[in-house]
C-alpha cells in the first residue's frame, strides 16, 4: 500500500487553503467530501449517543451495538467495493479527487479511531454504569468458585458436545470460516494420542450457541450477571485438547465481502441464482480481520496470510471481537426505567372509529407520519380490500417486509378470495435476499403473480394500488410511501405515507406497475417523478427554477430531508443555486458529500444531521417556488444508485394542509432553536449544536410528535 497518503486537512487549514486558492470551477475536488469518510463520520455520531447521559442506559448499550453493526456493514460493502476496484485496476479518482487506494488508507485511520472509541465506551463508561445498576459482565478473573463450577458444568453440558476442534496439519488444512463468526486459534505443545506433535488448532463457535450466558441468580450477588461465550471457551479450552499444553488461545473473526455476484443478463431464473449465491456469501473474499489486543504479532500475521489480508486489514479489539452481541441482554433484563418510555402510536383523527377506508380516502388525501402515527391504516386498507367483493385487483411493491409479514399474509388472503394480485418483489434487497425469496415462493404458491422487477435496476419504490369497481366506474386507491411495508420498522423509522385516489396520481401508479411487469416504451407520467427516467432531470430543473426565482428577487428556498447526498450533479446544482442567493437547508442523516459554508460557493447552505430514538428515514424535497411551495415525498435519496440504477418514485403532496404538516412536522422541527442535532462543517466533520444557556436541548423527534394533529 502506498505510504504517501493525502490527509484530510483540518477545518482551519481547509478554509485557509480555499482562501488562498479559491475553486476555479464547481468540479474542484476540494468541494466534495469522500463518501466513505462521510459515512464513518455518521458512525461516530451514532456512537456518541452511547456516551450521552441523557439517554437511558440500555438504549445507550443499543447504540453501541448499532455502531458496531454499522462498521461491520461498512467493511462488507464499502471497503469490499474499494478492494474490488483496486484489484481490477479501476484507479480513477472520484469527485473528491481521491483514488481507491488513498481512500482505503484514509478510511483505515478513521475506522481505527471508531474501534478505539467503541471499546473505550464499553470498558470505561457503559460496563461500569451497567454494573452500578446490577447488570454485570463477568471476566474469568472475577468468577467465584461456585460460579466457575456452574460455568464448567454448563460448558460440559451445553457446549462441549457441539464444539469440533480442528488440529491444523497437512491432512487438516485451514478451513473456510463463516463471515463474522467467533473463532479461536489455539497454540499447543505436546504429543497427541497418535504421536503427532502439537502445533496449532482451530475452534469454531457455531452460531447456534448463545454469545452471552446468564448465570443463575442463586450463584451470583446481583440480579443480572452475564458471561461472554468467548470467556467460557477460553477458560475451559484445555478440555478440548486433553493431555496437551495450551500455549496461547486467541479469539478472532473475519469479515467478508457481502456483495452477491449475479449476472442478471446471463441467467434465466433470478431466484435460483440468488439462492446459489447466498450459500457462498458467508465464504467470499475477506476484507477485515479482528483479534484481541493480546494476540501476538506472529499469530496476527499467520491469520492475515490465511485470509489473504495485509497488516492494514487487521483491527485489534480491547474486548470481545463480537462486542455487538451485548444487546442480547436487553431482552433478558426487566428494567423499563433503563429504556425509552413506551409511546403510543396515534391514529389519524379522520380514521378514528371509521370502518370504510375507501370512503374516507374519497373525502380527501390522508397523510401518515410514522412512527408517531400508526401503520395500521395501511394494513386495514389492505385487509378491507382482501374481502371486499368490489375490489378487482391489488398491486404492490415489496422491498423489505420482514419474516412474518402481515402484508404478505393479506395479499395471500386476497388472492385466495379471487382478487387478481400482483406483487413486485425485490429479491436483491441487501441482507434480506433469503427472506424475500421465501416470501416470493409463498406468494406464488397462493396464486399471486410475482414479478422480480427490472433487470439491472432494483425496485425500491413503495407503492400499493387497489382497483375497485364502484357502480359503473373503476376507481383506483393508492398508498405511496417513503418507507417499507414492514410493520416493525414502521414503529422504529420516521417515514411518511400518503393515501389517495387522486385520478392523475393513481393513473401514474398504474402505468408504473405496467412498466414493472410488462414490456414497452417509457410512459409519460402526469404527476409523479420516477427514476431512472424523470426524477434526476426533474430535480435539476426544480433546483434551477429556484435559482431563477432568487435572481428575480422572488422567494427562493430549498429544504430537503435525506438519508444520503452523494450525487455530484445535484451537489453542483445546489452550489450554483446557493451562489444565486437560494437559501438551502439540508437535513442529511448519513453521508453528505457536499461541503457547506465555503466562501463564495456554499455560504447559503446549511447541513444538519439528526440521530435519535427513531431512524430518520423519510425523504422530503421542498421548493419555495416563488411563493407557490411544492412538497415532494420519495423513496429516493440523492445518490447515484437511487437516481440512475433503481426504480424510485417521488410524489407530490397536493393538499396545502398536508404540505404544511410535512413542513411543520419534519422540516421546521429540525431548525428550531435549542434543537439537538449535529451541524456539518466545511471540512466534513460535524459539531453538536451548541447547548442552550441553562436550558435543555429539545429533540426534533419529540417536537414532531407534539405537532401532529390529534
Amino acid at each position: 500500500m502506498e505510504s504517501n497518503i493525502v490527509e484530510l486537512p483540518s477545518k482551519n487549514a481547509f478554509l485557509k487553503d480555499l482562501d488562498q486558492y479559491p475553486p476555479e470551477s464547481l468540479r474542484d475536488p476540494r468541494l466534495f467530501v469522500s463518501r466513505e469518510l462521510s459515512l464513518l463520520e455518521f458512525q461516530k455520531r451514532v456512537l456518541s449517543l452511547a456516551l450521552d447521559d441523557a439517554i437511558p442506559l440500555l438504549e445507550r448499550l443499543r447504540f453501541l451495538s448499532i455502531s458496531r453493526a454499522l462498521l461491520d456493514e461498512f467493511f462488507e460493502v464499502r471497503v469490499a467495493a474499494l478492494k474490488q476496484r483496486i484489484q481490477h485496476g479501476a484507479a480513477r479518482p472520484g469527485p473528491d479527487g481521491l483514488t481507491p487506494l488513498h481512500t482505503l488508507a484514509m478510511m483505515r485511520e478513521s475506522a481505527l479511531d471508531i474501534v478505539n472509541r467503541q471499546y473505550g465506551a464499553w470498558q470505561s463508561v457503559l460496563r461500569p454504569a451497567l454494573a452500578r445498576e446490577g447488570i454485570r459482565f463477568l471476566e474469568a478473573s472475577s468468577w467465584t468458585e461456585r460460579q466457575r463450577s456452574w460455568l464448567h458444568s454448563y460448558f460440559r453440558r451445553e457446549l462441549l458436545p457441539i464444539l469440533s476442534p480442528l488440529g491444523l496439519d497437512p491432512a487438516h488444512p485451514f478451513p473456510r470460516l463463516l463471515t463474522k463468526s467467533l473463532n479461536f486459534l489455539v497454540e499447543l505443545h505436546g504429543r497427541d494420542a497418535f504421536g503427532r506433535e502439537g502445533s496449532v488448532a482451530l475452534v469454531r463457535a457455531p452460531r447456534s450457541l448463545p454469545r452471552l450466558i446468564r448465570i443463575p441468580v442463586s450463584y451470583t450477588r446481583g440480579p443480572y450477571d452475564f458471561v461472554f461465550l468467548s470467556s467460557v471457551l477460553q477458560a475451559f479450552m484445555a478440555e478440548l485438547f486433553p493431555g496437551m499444553e495450551i500455549v496461547g488461545s486467541h479469539q478472532f473473526r473475519v469479515t467478508r465481502d457481502s456483495e452477491l455476484l449475479v449476472d442478471e443478463e446471463e441467467i434465466e431464473d433470478l431466484a435460483s441464482a440468488l439462492r446459489r449465491e447466498l450459500m457462498d456469501r458467508g465464504y467470499s473474499e475477506g476484507v477485515r480481520l479482528e483479534a484481541r489486543q493480546t494476540c501476538p504479532p506472529n499469530v496476527q500475521k499467520f491469520l492475515a496470510t490465511r485470509f489473504e489480508l495485509s497488516p492494514e486489514d487487521v483491527y485489534l479489539c480491547d474486548g470481545p471481537v463480537n462486542l455487538y452481541r451485548v444487546t442480547e441482554v436487553i431482552d433478558q433484563i426487566d428494567r423499563p426505567d433503563l429504556c425509552y418510555p413506551a409511546r403510543r402510536q396515534q391514529m389519524p383523527r379522520r380514521l378514528v372509529s371509521k370502518t370504510d377506508l375507501f370512503a374516507e380516502i374519497r373525502r380527501g388525501d390522508i397523510l401518515l407520519h410514522h412512527p408517531y402515527q400508526s401503520f395500521s391504516p395501511v394494513l386495514d386498507l389492505l385487509s378491507q380490500a382482501a374481502v371486499d367483493p368490489d375490489v378487482l385487483a391489488i398491486k404492490q411493491t415489496l422491498y423489505r417486509t420482514g419474516v412474518d409479514s402481515q402484508v404478505v399474509n393479506l395479499l395471500i388472503e386476497a388472492a385466495r378470495a379471487g382478487k387478481d394480485v400482483t406483487a413486485v418483489v425485490e429479491l436483491r434487497a441487501r441482507f434480506d435476499e433469503d427472506t424475500n425469496i421465501s416470501l416470493a415462493t409463498r406468494l406464488q404458491e397462493a396464486g399471486v403473480q410475482v414479478v422480480y422487477g427490472i433487470v439491472g435496476h432494483k425496485t425500491h419504490a413503495k407503492m400499493l394500488m387497489i382497483v375497485r369497481r364502484e357502480r359503473r366506474k373503476i376507481r383506483r386507491y393508492v398508498h405511496l410511501g417513503t418507507g417499507n411495508y414492514h410493520s416493525g420498522t414502521a414503529k422504529l423509522y420516521t417515514d411518511f405515507g400518503l393515501l389517495t385516489c387522486h385520478q392523475e396520481i393513481t393513473e401514474d401508479v398504474q402505468n408504473l406497475f405496467q412498466q414493472l411487469s410488462g414490456l414497452g416504451r417509457v410512459i409519460e407520467l402526469k404527476r409523479l417523478l420516477n427514476s431512472p427516467f424523470t426524477l434526476h432531470p426533474g430535480l435539476m430543473d426544480m433546483i434551477a427554477r429556484e435559482a431563477e426565482h432568487a435572481r428575480a428577487g422572488r422567494p427562493a428556498r430549498i429544504d430537503a430531508k435525506l438519508n444520503s447526498l452523494t450525487e455530484p450533479k445535484i451537489i453542483r446544482a445546489l452550489y450554483d443555486a446557493a451562489r444565486d442567493g437560494v437559501d438551502v437547508r439540508l437535513v442529511v442523516r448519513g453521508m453528505c458529500c457536499l461541503r457547506p459554508g465555503i466562501p463564495g460557493v456554499s455560504e447559503n447552505i446549511r447541513v444538519r444531521s439528526i440521530i435519535g430514538r427513531y431512524l430518520e428515514h423519510s425523504r422530503i424535497y421542498m421548493f419555495e417556488n416563488g411563493g407557490e411551495r411544492e412538497t415532494w415525498l420519495s423513496s429516493a435519496d440523492w445518490m447515484e444508485r437511487n437516481l440512475f440504477q433503481r426504480v424510485e418514485v417521488a410524489f407530490p403532496v397536493l393538499e396545502p394542509e398536508l404540505s404544511e404538516r410535512v413542513r411543520r412536522e419534519a422540516i421546521e422541527t429540525a431548525w428550531e432553536p435549542r434543537t439537538e442535532a449535529w451541524d456539518m462543517q466545511p471540512d466534513g466533520t460535524y459539531e453538536r449544536t451548541p447547548e442552550p444557556d441553562g436550558r435543555k436541548y429539545r429533540h426534533p423527534q419529540k417536537r414532531a410528535q407534539k405537532k401532529i394533529p390529534r
